[in-house]
């Protein structure tokens, strides 16, 4: 016996699971588009900053100490040993105080053997002034005597020319008072010009007495500067800036005692970005913060090393010096690159620098939602940042970070 069999029909072609389906289809795409699908995030957790139009003042930041123009640096001139430790790093000093005092034993041996040569060369001078005295009146008497002599030979002459012409004196006798005259007066010329000579001579060594006399006694000076700068003093009004020295250590010559440097002279020195150096010029004005105090300065130097990313530039304070300064003192300092007028600015968000490109999230005229725009942004004005392109005046943004909702293009806010 044959069984008729009936063919199943697809399910998928009756016509309520058709609607079934398409239904379920709709709701998938509903819930999908629904907002509690979207972003949120509380508005009290974020940061918001309005857009505004007005002058800026573009700056670079930077930090540094504030260092001595007139420093004095004070090294060991011999070997020697501290013995008393007065001052300590950051004491106020006049040009007279005493820092260090420094021992040394072998220079007092040193100028006790100088000041017996100096002695010496004194009694040298002493007595080389005694023998000149007693040679030149050996030879002033024979030259008297000798004149004494001329004298007598001269009258004789003069009495017996007349009596030789009379026949009273013999021609032989008077030839021979001739003769003693000449011999006489040519002995005396020679003492004469012996006299000067001896002056001469005398005087040369009196001189070269007087010149090693001079050498031990420059010696001994010397040596006993050497003593009086065992005494260490400031050499100059201002604060001990550093003693790499303690008590007991030895010393050896040149080497760095103390270093002081002048309160009234002070310059910082700040170290700013190598990225911002091509913006800072000679001249510029800035501004010190001694986090106390905040001072007028300029820029008076920059230098063209780069150490570890920074470059150093010195200002110099264009008004007295704030109470607040001294040597080494941490500070910060803004250097006043360019002005900018009539331009959009807000303040600056995270994560964003001068000169790019970024995008940030505005707030809706309602405040209910975030929508991510795309900003061009210019220069960097202390906490402010210029922006060219993307925004209007009033417009609020959020600054805070915003990296976790990077791929959105728009927030839901929940109050």
């Amino acid at each position: 016996m044959d069984v008729q069999k009936t063919k199943a029909t697809s399910a998928w072609k009756k016509p309520w699971v058709l609607l079934v389906a398409a239904g379920s289809l709709v709701l998938v795409g509903t819930l999908v588009a629904s907002p509690t699908h979207r972003y949120k995030i509380e508005k009290s957790q974020l940061l918001f900053g309005e857009v505004k139009r007005g002058d800026l003042q573009v700056t670079v930041d930077g930090y540094g100490v504030l260092r001595s123009d007139k420093q004095k640096l004070i090294s060991a001139l011999s070997a020697a040993t501290v013995e008393e430790v007065v001052l300590k790093p950051g004491a106020v000093v006049k040009a007279d105080d005493v820092i260090l005092r420094l021992s040394d034993p072998e220079l007092l041996q040193d100028i006790e053997a100088a000041s017996m040569a100096t002695s010496q060369e004194r009694a040298n001078l002493r007595r080389q002034q005694l023998t000149n005295q007693r040679e030149y009146l050996t030879e002033e008497g024979r030259f008297a005597e000798l004149n004494a002599n001329y004298q007598m030979v001269a009258l004789r002459h003069t009495a017996e020319e007349d009596m030789a012409k009379k026949g009273i004196v013999s021609q032989l006798s008077f030839q021979t008072t001739v003769l003693q005259k000449a011999q006489l007066a040519e002995q005396v010329t020679l003492q004469k010009n012996r006299l000067k000579q001896l002056q001469l001579v005398n005087q040369e060594a009196l001189t070269i007495s007087q010149e090693q006399l001079n050498q031990a006694i420059a010696r001994e000076s010397q040596l006993r500067q050497r003593l009086e700068r065992l005494t260490v003093r400031a050499g100059i009004a201002g604060v001990l800036q550093r003693l790499p020295v303690e008590l007991g250590q030895s010393v050896t010559a040149g080497q760095e005692l103390a270093l002081v440097g002048s309160t009234a002279d002070l310059v910082a020195l700040v170290r700013v970005s190598q990225s911002k150096a091509e913006q800072i010029q000679p001249g510029q004005k800035a501004r010190i913060n001694t986090r106390r105090e905040q001072a007028d300065a300029i820029v008076s130097r920059v230098t063209p090393q780069v150490v570890e990313g920074t470059i150093e530039v010195e200002l110099q304070f264009t008004e007295a010096v704030p109470t607040s300064a001294r040597p080494e003192l941490n500070i910060d300092a803004q250097i006043f690159t360019a002005a900018l007028s009539d331009t959009l600015y807000v303040e600056r968000p995270v994560n964003l620098q001068s000169h790019s490109a970024g995008s940030l999230f505005k707030l809706s005229a309602d405040g209910q939602n975030l929508t991510a725009t795309s900003l061009q942004f210019g220069e960097e004005a202390g906490r402010f940042l210029q922006i060219q392109q993307g925004a209007a005046v009033g417009e609020q943004l959020v600054l805070s970070d915003m990296t976790l909702y990077r791929d959105a293009d728009s927030i839901h806010l929940l109050q």
